[in-house]
């Protein structure tokens, strides 16, 4: 099951990944000023997935990627694969398992882990 996770760039802008089962970004939104923006958006896309449009693409150094289409905006790129199988497969686990993903927000600036047991 891919997890969406929620992060804070360093700009200050917020966007989402879909992480697969296997820890791997399968792909990463556009940028979103405020977080709610992000949880927003991945409802929307959790419930109109079959809606998505896959559109895929070579790069000039040969690694495959797709762009994902929604309501006729764009919504993510995907990271770059080295095959075209790779591709479906990581198309695949989207339309899969995006439905019933939960999300993670890592987007606070409050350390998730608490003080390093190694400062002093």
């Amino acid at each position: 099951m891919g997890t969406f996770v929620i992060a804070q760039r360093l700009n200050g802008t917020y966007k989402y990944e879909f992480v697969s089962r296997k820890g791997k970004t399968i792909f990463t939104s556009n940028d979103f000023e405020l977080r709610f923006e992000c949880e927003e958006e991945i409802e929307r896309l959790k419930n109109s997935i079959d809606k998505c449009v896959f559109m895929r693409f070579k790069s000039s150094s040969g690694k495959f990627f797709f762009r994902m289409i929604l309501d006729e905006h764009e919504i993510a790129v995907s990271r770059r694969y080295t095959t075209q199988l790779l591709l479906q497969k990581g198309i695949d686990e989207i339309v899969k398992y995006a439905g019933n993903s939960e999300f993670l927000d890592f987007s606070s600036s409050e350390d998730i882990f608490g003080p390093s047991p190694f400062e002093k």
